[in-house]
């Protein structure tokens, strides 16, 4: 059981909720900014953000990143090629995979995006929580998250 800093248990399932909706919340807010300013979607900012990142990727490791499966993955990465912002290349250590790697306009495109969606974020949580909730709110995650990861609990099946 978990408890509040007063030793009242915290109601979990509530606790279930108001993360899931405020996930929700916040990221069809940043879909509509981004799609507004850039012509993308937050999922396509995070993939190529990712890619921005950590250079050499393969589908494989972006579907662990994101928890997601690699047919859905390489759709994606499908689809950001077709656009001209990712390019396939052959992986030297494993002809099975490729590499993706940003295109200048996937790097342009990526870099522009990411003012517009740091600032929203910061519109959307800075007039919310102070500065001492947001960080307490970004530990608490960022250690849950580590345990999620850790133990490999909740990626997907298939």
């Amino acid at each position: 059981m978990a408890y509040k800093s007063s030793g009242d248990p915290v109601d979990l399932p509530g606790f279930f909720g108001d993360l899931v909706r405020c996930e929700t919340r916040l990221y069809n807010a940043l879909n509509d900014r981004l799609r507004e300013r850039h012509g993308i979607v937050t999922s396509q900012f995070e993939f190529l953000r990712y890619l921005r990142d950590h250079p050499g990727s393969r589908v494989a490791d972006l579907a662990a990143e994101f928890a997601a499966g690699i047919g859905a993955m390489s759709k994606g990465a499908d689809r950001l090629e077709r656009q001209g912002w990712i390019v396939r290349q052959p992986n030297p250590s494993d002809r099975r995979s490729s590499l993706l790697a940003l295109t200048d306009d996937g790097l342009r495109l990526v870099d522009a995006a990411e003012g517009t969606f740091t600032e929203r974020l910061a519109e959307l949580i800075g007039g919310v929580l102070g500065s001492s909730s947001a960080s307490a709110a970004a530990q608490a995650l960022a250690e849950l998250r580590s345990v999620l990861e850790h133990d490999q609990i909740g990626l997907p099946t298939g």
